[in-house]
């Protein structure tokens, strides 16, 4: 029996000849920008549609129907299995759709990415590339003394496919890597582990602390003032997960006593971050605009990984980045 797959009409513009190559029994629907749902060359109403997978990708993204696609996907009849290309959850939309019975694929695609963004904007931290930029436009020459990668310890708070890449990046450059996950495992990646009740114990001894965990009621605020106590003089915090992590009082109060040294923000309590907010101006905060997803390599992997998921969903295989409800905010 054919799967019945639903996809924006742009991605399978884009890429129909890869999915058709894969020769997999599918009966493809498609949704536009207007959220008509077209089957059979007819157009139908979405709650008259069920579907055995459907696909938010990232071109309906681009076309600024995110939040139109979470609608259509939840007027739809049914929906066994949605992917999509958001790693984190914690919109609405998904624990509603979850909710419904579907079963939810996320994504990985971004892990390189925000890895890379990692250790580049720390290493911007320890290297004076601004003041060798300055001395070289006054033509001064004069040793700059940095703060090497190696020797120091990392302490990574969640250890999906994001926490992963960091901490494999890390170990390249001679740290040390603390993880904070579910289970304590340690790995050749993995120098020492707990769970979110350790970090009392394992935040004093770390000299980066990246926050790489999904937002859920146990994550939510967990960085307040008695975290940011806990952190060695001189420490740098990097947040590429959520903001709701962060009490962001306590995170500037930490800067502004000398305690934390730098924090490396990509994302915040509210998106777009207002103009007025404090953040923008600290002299010991470095933001991004939630860009450190935004690789040369993401779309393309976002694809890989539809295509192969579709492949082991007609196959009937385990699904890969199937996400656990449990885990919902």
């Amino acid at each position: 029996m054919p799967v019945t797959l639903l996809m924006y009409d742009k991605a399978l513009t884009r890429i129909g000849d890869r999915l058709r190559a894969l020769n997999l029994d599918l009966d493809i629907a498609t949704f536009d920008k207007t959220g008509r749902v077209t089957i059979g060359g007819q157009s139908q109403a979405p709650e008259d549609v069920s579907v055995d997978y459907m696909w938010l990708s990232s071109d309906m993204n681009l076309d600024g129907f995110q939040q139109g696609g979470f609608d259509l996907a939840l007027a739809l009849r049914s929906a066994k299995v949605l992917q999509t290309y958001n790693a984190g959850l914690d919109h609405p939309f998904y624990k509603q759709l979850s909710d419904k019975g579907t079963r939810i694929s996320n994504s990985s695609a971004q892990a390189v990415a925000i890895s890379e963004y990692v250790m580049g904007q720390v290493l911007a931290v320890f290297q004076p590339i601004d003041e060798q930029r300055r001395l070289q436009a006054s033509r001064t020459w004069k040793t700059t003394r940095y703060r090497e990668i190696a020797g120091t310890t990392w302490l990574i708070v969640g250890y999906g496919p994001i926490g992963r890449e960091i901490a494999r990046r890390a170990k390249v450059f001679g740290a040390s890597t603390t993880v904070v996950r579910r289970t304590p495992e340690t790995s050749e990646l993995v120098d020492k582990a707990g769970t979110l009740a350790d970090l009392p114990r394992l935040a004093p001894d770390a000299d980066v602390v990246v926050l790489a965990c999904p937002l859920n009621a146990q994550t939510r605020g967990f960085a307040d003032a008695s975290f940011f106590a806990s952190l060695k003089p001189g420490a740098t915090l990097v947040n590429i997960a959520r903001g709701a992590l962060v009490d962001d009082a306590a995170m500037l109060a930490s800067l502004d006593e000398g305690r934390l040294a730098t924090a490396i923000l990509d994302v915040f309590h509210e998106e777009p971050l207002p103009a007025d907010n404090p953040l923008w101006g600290h002299p010991k905060v470095r933001l991004t605009s939630h860009t450190s997803f935004a690789g040369s390599g993401v779309r393309g992997r976002w694809d890989e990984l539809f295509l192969e998921n579709i492949a082991r969903y007609a196959r009937g295989e385990t699904l890969l980045n199937e996400f656990d409800p449990r885990d919902f905010p």
